[in-house]
């Protein structure tokens, strides 16, 4: 099963597309080194203190995948200078 996540994110503090990319490099570094899951900045590339990221997740079954999207999303709420605001799912 392969699920997909759209999350659109925060970053209140960064004052420079420097110190997002910063950040964001911490986050993805952080997701991949700990979760089974590829990550992407997708969007906003150019745009201080918003980003899109994609996120995917491929396991044996829906439960498994979903499981670890969630731990993933979790993550990322654990970053106090981050915000997730809008998450889509997609299943394929």
């Amino acid at each position: 099963m392969i699920g997909y996540v759209e999350c659109e994110c925060l970053i209140y503090d960064a004052q420079s597309l420097k110190e997002k990319r910063a950040v964001l490099q911490r986050v993805v570094t952080r997701l991949k080194q700990k979760y089974n899951v590829s990550v992407a900045e997708i969007d906003h590339q150019d745009v201080w203190q918003r980003t899109k990221l994609g996120i995917v997740a491929i396991t044996a079954n829906r439960i498994t995948t979903e499981r670890e999207l969630q731990r993933a999303l979790e993550m990322i709420d654990s970053f106090p200078e981050i915000e997730r605001t809008v998450t889509t799912f997609e299943w394929f």
